[in-house]
């Protein structure tokens, strides 16, 4: 993200310089040891994670026995390598005793990783030979006799020394881990670039979103004021449907007609394309801005066909003219007010367009908007209004129209007597 140009100052909370070590374990020479990894797991575990063993219990209180190593062999990761593991029995060994698994011969005086029969070796290996004092009498040195074969032996003589299978690593570690509801976040923040839209900005971490193509358990989103900037441009259909549902009532109302405010509605398709045209050609995003252009237009271009249309129903309804004679006659008065208004709103458009300063951005989607559509609904509507004026007009009086019928017994008066 920070080589995009349209973000600045971008940083993030993650924090992955913490120091930790990771106990590296050779599997293989574990294995030919007769170690098995839970066996190591429930070694460190008795060492440094406090495991409970037992519990005395007094006349008014209880205390939990606690087995850990002494407080001087948890200063370093260096002591790691001071423990000795017991080998798996089941390994190698022979026997009754060889039958039984690793977790049903601990014994409860000396944690998990006691055992209760030896294991098959090489006497010769030297990393075999743990020192006479690698565990203390009472500790690791039990001794049970099985009622099979009354076979007595020590667990002294299993124990491996960790540094035997394993190494230390240096590795990085996150500090703190965020969360955000059940799952882990991480937030990244970020700056807009001199002369950068938010819409440009949030455009292009999309993209590098899905370059990146991440799996789907990682996900992404925006916060703050992208998340509102998303929010409204989600609302905007609704939006303009909803201005276009309140026009089309008010002029229904305002000519008594189901049918012609369509044709003045009609302008506002051709205003719509060009204000997109000219933000593709100036090559800028649809903006909640631009979004207040375009809801601009509609007012703007529609009373083009306003004034055309009210002058041609004025026109059949006062002078008895049919619908192509209106129109046309329409079209002939009201050129130079509808040039005089759309000229004024389009020259009042130019400045926010090409004006340059502090928050010019953020005007220019406006202006460009109001500029492109009202120059292509300006060239469009003078030509396709007339046109859509009549092809209504005739369908209002084809559906309107009913058959008159006359009396027999009725008739028609000269016009002297009437």
């Amino acid at each position: 993200m920070k080589q995009l140009p349209q973000l600045d100052d971008v940083a993030t909370d993650q924090q992955t310089g913490g120091l930790a070590a990771s106990l590296v374990i050779d599997r293989v020479t574990a294995s030919r040891l007769g170690i098995a990894p839970s066996t190591i797991d429930s070694t460190l575990y008795d060492a440094y994670g406090q495991r409970q063993i037992s519990t005395m219990y007094t006349q008014l209180n209880q205390y939990h026995v606690i087995l850990e190593t002494a407080p001087d062999s948890q200063q370093s990761p260096g002591k790691l390598q001071d423990l000795y593991i017991q080998t798996n029995t089941s390994a190698g060994g022979s026997g009754p005793g060889a039958s039984s698994s690793f977790a049903s011969s601990g014994s409860s005086s000396a944690g998990s990783n006691a055992t209760t029969t030896t294991v098959a070796y090489t006497p010769s290996a030297a990393t075999l030979s743990a020192p006479t004092n690698a565990i203390k009498s009472g500790v690791g040195a039990t001794s049970t006799a099985s009622t099979a074969n009354a076979a007595t032996t020590t667990a002294a003589s299993n124990a491996v020394p960790l540094s035997a299978f394993t190494h230390l690593e240096q590795v990085t570690e996150p500090l703190s881990i965020n969360h955000q509801g059940q799952f882990p976040a991480v937030t990244v923040s970020f700056n807009l670039a001199p002369d950068a839209a938010l819409g440009g900005a949030i455009t292009a971490i999309e993209k590098a979103q899905k370059d990146l193509n991440m799996p789907a358990s990682v996900q992404h989103g925006f916060q703050g004021t992208a998340a509102s900037f998303e929010g409204s441009l989600s609302n905007e259909g609704l939006l303009i449907l909803a201005a276009l549902a309140a026009v089309y009532i008010v002029l229904g109302i305002l000519y008594e007609s189901f049918i012609h405010p369509i044709t003045i509605l009609s302008t506002l398709p051709s205003a719509g394309v060009g204000a997109l045209l000219a933000l593709i050609i100036f090559k800028q995003d649809l903006s909640v801005v631009a979004i207040i252009g375009i809801i601009l237009l509609i007012g703007i271009v529609k009373k083009n066909g306003i004034m055309m249309v009210d002058f041609a129903m004025e026109g059949e309804r006062e002078h008895g003219k049919n619908a192509t004679d209106a129109i046309y006659d329409a079209c002939l008065l009201r050129f130079r007010p509808i040039m005089m208004t759309t000229m004024a709103a389009l020259l009042a458009g130019i400045p926010l367009a090409v004006g340059q300063g502090m928050g010019s951005e953020l005007r220019r989607p406006l202006g460009i908007a109001m500029v492109g559509g009202l120059l292509l609904s300006q060239v469009l509507t003078l030509y396709t209004t007339p046109v859509i004026y009549i092809f209504f007009d005739r369908i209002g009086h084809r559906f309107s129209r009913a058959p008159q019928t006359i009396d027999p017994g009725i008739q028609s008066l000269p016009a002297e007597e009437v």
